[in-house]
């Protein structure tokens, strides 16, 4: 996972604000009680954060990969 696709992920489920103060001011005890951004600054992967915020603010598995986009018919 890249770090535009952690953010992609964390505005549709948490919307941008709360999305950007989960990211400084949650800390994850899954990642040795960091925030997102310390845990980033310690070069953990995006992936393994995502889902240590998953679990930690319950975002249901089925979430986890995003939005589902409907595609174009194809005419």
């Amino acid at each position: 996972m890249r770090h535009t696709l952690y953010w992609t992920l964390m505005n549709e489920e948490f919307g941008q604000v709360r999305a950007e103060s989960l990211h400084t001011d949650l800390a994850l005890s899954t990642l040795g009680s960091r925030t997102a951004a310390e845990a980033f600054d310690a070069g953990i992967e995006p992936r393994d954060i995502w889902t240590a915020i998953c679990e930690a603010t319950g975002v249901p598995p089925e979430r986890r990969l995003g939005r589902d986009t409907p595609r174009a018919a194809p005419f």
